[in-house]
Protein backbone atom coordinates (compact mmCIF):
# COMPACT_ATOMS: atom_id res chain seq x y z
CA UNK A 1 0.00 0.00 0.00
CA UNK A 2 1.64 3.17 -1.10
CA UNK A 3 -1.17 5.59 -2.47
CA UNK A 4 -3.86 7.30 -0.59
CA UNK A 5 -6.69 9.35 -2.02
CA UNK A 6 -8.23 11.96 0.58
CA UNK A 7 -11.85 13.42 -0.55
CA UNK A 8 -13.85 15.98 0.69
CA UNK A 9 -16.19 18.07 -1.22
CA UNK A 10 -14.69 21.38 -2.45
CA UNK A 11 -11.00 20.33 -2.48
CA UNK A 12 -10.01 23.61 -1.01
CA UNK A 13 -10.18 22.87 3.09
CA UNK A 14 -10.27 19.53 4.77
CA UNK A 15 -8.62 17.28 2.02
CA UNK A 16 -5.79 19.48 0.96
CA UNK A 17 -4.99 19.74 4.83
CA UNK A 18 -4.95 16.03 5.10
CA UNK A 19 -2.83 15.61 1.95
CA UNK A 20 -0.43 17.69 3.46
CA UNK A 21 -0.59 16.83 7.06
CA UNK A 22 -0.56 12.71 5.45
CA UNK A 23 2.34 13.28 3.58
CA UNK A 24 4.45 14.69 5.71
CA UNK A 25 4.18 11.50 8.24
CA UNK A 26 4.06 9.43 4.82
CA UNK A 27 7.10 10.93 2.97
CA UNK A 28 7.93 8.52 -0.18
CA UNK A 29 4.13 7.46 -0.56
CA UNK A 30 1.85 9.02 -3.33
CA UNK A 31 -0.96 11.10 -1.34
CA UNK A 32 -3.47 12.58 -3.25
CA UNK A 33 -6.72 15.17 -3.07
CA UNK A 34 -9.98 15.41 -4.53
CA UNK A 35 -13.15 16.93 -4.24
CA UNK A 36 -16.63 15.40 -4.86
CA UNK A 37 -18.10 18.81 -5.79
CA UNK A 38 -14.54 20.64 -6.48
CA UNK A 39 -14.08 24.01 -6.74
CA UNK A 40 -11.99 22.68 -9.89
CA UNK A 41 -8.77 25.29 -9.67
CA UNK A 42 -9.57 26.71 -6.09
CA UNK A 43 -6.20 27.39 -4.32
CA UNK A 44 -6.57 26.39 -1.04
CA UNK A 45 -8.26 28.11 1.75
CA UNK A 46 -5.68 30.83 2.70
CA UNK A 47 -6.78 29.74 6.33
CA UNK A 48 -5.57 26.13 5.79
CA UNK A 49 -2.52 27.12 3.71
CA UNK A 50 -1.62 29.46 6.69
CA UNK A 51 -2.22 26.91 9.75
CA UNK A 52 -0.08 24.01 8.11
CA UNK A 53 2.55 26.51 7.40
CA UNK A 54 2.80 27.20 11.14
CA UNK A 55 3.91 23.37 10.73
CA UNK A 56 6.27 23.52 8.14
CA UNK A 57 3.72 21.95 5.63
CA UNK A 58 3.36 23.36 2.50
CA UNK A 59 0.15 23.21 0.56
CA UNK A 60 0.11 26.90 -1.31
CA UNK A 61 0.54 25.22 -4.49
CA UNK A 62 -2.66 23.21 -4.56
CA UNK A 63 -5.22 23.56 -6.86
CA UNK A 64 -8.68 21.96 -6.23
CA UNK A 65 -9.32 18.77 -9.03
CA UNK A 66 -12.76 16.49 -9.43
CA UNK A 67 -12.88 13.09 -8.09
CA UNK A 68 -12.23 10.85 -11.16
CA UNK A 69 -12.77 6.91 -11.32
CA UNK A 70 -9.18 6.64 -12.39
CA UNK A 71 -8.23 8.37 -9.16
CA UNK A 72 -10.23 6.11 -7.31
CA UNK A 73 -8.95 3.06 -8.71
CA UNK A 74 -5.23 3.71 -8.10
CA UNK A 75 -5.60 4.72 -4.54
CA UNK A 76 -5.32 1.57 -2.26
CA UNK A 77 -7.46 3.38 0.15
CA UNK A 78 -9.83 6.46 -0.43
CA UNK A 79 -10.64 8.27 3.07
CA UNK A 80 -13.23 10.96 2.93
CA UNK A 81 -14.59 13.30 5.44
CA UNK A 82 -17.80 11.67 6.56
CA UNK A 83 -20.28 9.12 6.28
CA UNK A 84 -22.24 11.01 3.84
CA UNK A 85 -19.42 11.29 1.12
CA UNK A 86 -18.45 7.73 1.60
CA UNK A 87 -21.84 6.93 0.29
CA UNK A 88 -21.78 9.01 -1.95
CA UNK A 89 -18.74 7.89 -3.93
CA UNK A 90 -19.53 4.33 -3.20
CA UNK A 91 -22.73 5.20 -5.30
CA UNK A 92 -21.16 6.90 -8.14
CA UNK A 93 -17.88 4.29 -8.12
CA UNK A 94 -19.60 0.78 -6.74
CA UNK A 95 -16.23 -0.71 -7.55
CA UNK A 96 -14.39 1.42 -4.69
CA UNK A 97 -16.80 -0.45 -2.04
CA UNK A 98 -14.35 -2.12 0.68
CA UNK A 99 -11.75 0.70 -0.41
CA UNK A 100 -13.45 3.86 1.47
CA UNK A 101 -13.48 5.12 5.15
CA UNK A 102 -13.77 8.05 7.14
CA UNK A 103 -10.31 9.60 8.04
CA UNK A 104 -11.84 9.97 11.83
CA UNK A 105 -13.38 6.65 11.00
CA UNK A 106 -11.59 5.60 15.20
CA UNK A 107 -13.45 8.08 16.44
CA UNK A 108 -16.51 7.23 14.91
CA UNK A 109 -16.69 10.96 13.55
CA UNK A 110 -17.40 13.07 10.77
CA UNK A 111 -14.86 16.02 10.28
CA UNK A 112 -17.50 19.28 9.33
CA UNK A 113 -16.41 21.79 6.33
CA UNK A 114 -14.73 25.00 7.53
CA UNK A 115 -15.07 26.04 4.23
CA UNK A 116 -16.20 29.84 4.44
CA UNK A 117 -15.96 30.09 8.85
CA UNK A 118 -13.23 31.43 11.08
CA UNK A 119 -10.34 30.14 12.02
CA UNK A 120 -11.66 28.54 14.82
CA UNK A 121 -13.79 26.01 12.45
CA UNK A 122 -10.50 25.42 10.45
CA UNK A 123 -8.66 24.68 13.86
CA UNK A 124 -11.06 22.59 14.89
CA UNK A 125 -10.89 20.59 11.63
CA UNK A 126 -7.64 20.25 11.71
CA UNK A 127 -7.35 19.07 15.47
CA UNK A 128 -9.98 16.45 14.16
CA UNK A 129 -7.66 15.42 10.74
CA UNK A 130 -4.60 15.12 13.27
CA UNK A 131 -6.18 12.51 15.13
CA UNK A 132 -7.39 10.45 11.85
CA UNK A 133 -4.25 10.65 9.97
CA UNK A 134 -2.21 9.57 13.35
CA UNK A 135 -4.75 6.19 13.45
CA UNK A 136 -4.21 5.81 9.85
CA UNK A 137 -0.62 5.86 9.87
CA UNK A 138 -0.84 3.41 12.61
CA UNK A 139 -2.28 0.80 10.55
CA UNK A 140 -0.59 1.62 7.47
CA UNK A 141 2.45 1.47 8.72
CA UNK A 142 1.80 -2.15 10.34
CA UNK A 143 0.88 -3.06 6.80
Amino acid sequence: MKNVLVVCVGNVCRSPMAQGVLAAQLPGWKIDSAGLDALIGAPADEIAVRLLRQRGIEIGDHRAVQITRRMCMAADVVLVMSREQRRQLESIYPETCGRVFRLAEHADRDIPDPYRQPETAFRHALKLIDEGVTSWVQRIQRL
